[in-house]
């Protein structure tokens, strides 16, 4: 499936926040970057039993020590990181707050499953109880993939669409697909944008029992929320930068096999139908997925870009897998970066590319600022 632009102008990224295995806000997440420091950490009895007993996880996170202990005794790890980024987002500009919420104000979530731990907790109880209906029904809507989008909305007065998209590591990609097709639609004035997953034993053992079975080594899951605001066209006001522009979204299905091949037309599908040359790529951040289909991922850009040398951002090697939260972070990363290095790289672009084993491939162009 192709998805492109139309139209005179491309929807913009305005601003951006991450909750990540570095700390809460976009700070954080630049400066760990920046600083290229590790973030996985032994796991304690609180987490529970893993397979490995590792993981990078968003430091003393506690969901009642951040967003206070008022309509949070039953939401769960997920819905906390997806409430807390969207705040941090909404909360570091004084425009951000006024332009991202109330009427018109849409959310598009990145899952895989939502949370796989309330999930299996609730089940288990269901199973383990005196009576199948002895479970606690205010932990119910943490079973279904999207209570982390609906309570954002619920949280912060985001009144125009609420949309929860399941797509494991391209899960980012997809969300930022449809903020775009609300916006130029005209079905909303802005989108908050992002994909969140979480650490949890639940977690780590369907991705234990999950594998490839190549042996090869896998980096330790991680967690986190990142979250864009997505505006249709440059703001108006001169004071307000524009990050990036959303110049094209490609995304692919492979039914069996190397996702090699399909990402390749992904890739050279977004570069011609933009008319963007490989060597104007200045930054590629790549999901990093573990065994062949990572292999294949870093393949397929090599051979689209060709003699192209752009900066790897890819954060996989220091916040972990961070299944669907992947491209998001990917994003930020892309934007961090451009940041650091103010001017350098405009009129320039970054590319985002994902793989997941479930069979979705899929890339994403931004136009550097």
């Amino acid at each position: 499936m192709t998805t492109l632009i139309t139209g005179t102008g491309h929807p913009v990224i305005t601003a951006w926040s991450a909750v990540s295995p570095y700390g809460i806000g976009r700070d954080a997440y630049a400066a760990g970057l920046r600083e290229r420091r590790g973030t996985v950490t032994g796991l304690g009895a609180e987490h529970g039993t893993t397979p490995d007993g590792v993981g990078c996880l968003v430091p003393a996170f506690d969901v009642r020590a951040v967003l206070g202990k008022k309509g949070t005794r039953s939401m769960d790890r997920v819905t906390g990181l997806a409430v807390t980024a969207a705040g941090a987002l909404l909360d570091d500009a004084e425009r951000n707050r006024a332009v991202g919420t109330g009427e018109g104000a849409a959310f598009a979530l990145g899952t895989t499953t939502g949370s796989a731990q309330s999930m299996m907790d609730f089940t288990r109880d269901s199973l383990t109880g005196v009576q199948p209906f002895f479970v606690d029904p205010a932990r119910f809507p943490n079973t279904v993939m999207n209570c982390a989008a609906g309570q954002s909305a619920i949280w912060y007065q985001l009144k125009g669409p609420n949309a929860t998209i399941a797509g494991g590591r391209t899960a980012g990609l997809h969300a930022l697909n449809y903020a775009r097709r609300l916006l130029t639609s005209g079905r909303a004035r802005t989108v908050l944008c992002g994909a969140a997953e979480e650490f949890s034993p639940a977690r780590a053992w369907l991705e234990h029992h999950s594998g490839d079975g190549t042996g090869g080594t896998t980096p330790p899951l991680g967690e986190g929320c990142a979250m864009l605001l997505v505006e249709p066209h440059a703001p108006d006001d001169p004071a307000q930068p524009v990050l990036a522009e959303i110049l094209a979204v490609e995304l692919g299905v492979v039914l069996h096999g190397d996702p090699g091949p399909a990402l390749v037309t992904c890739l050279r599908s977004a570069l011609r139908r933009t008319g963007v040359e490989p060597d104007r790529v200045a930054a590629v951040a790549r999901s990093g997925a573990p065994g062949p289909d990572g292999a294949a991922e870093a393949d397929a850009v090599c051979e689209v870009l060709g003699a192209a040398e752009p900066a790897d951002l890819t954060p996989t090697g220091l916040i972990g897998d961070t299944g669907a939260a992947a491209a998001a972070f990917q994003v930020a990363a892309l934007l961090s970066y451009t940041a650091d290095r103010p001017g350098e790289s405009a009129g320039r672009i970054g590319l985002i590319t994902s793989v997941d084993r479930t069979g979705t491939v899929g890339c994403a162009l931004l136009g550097l600022r």
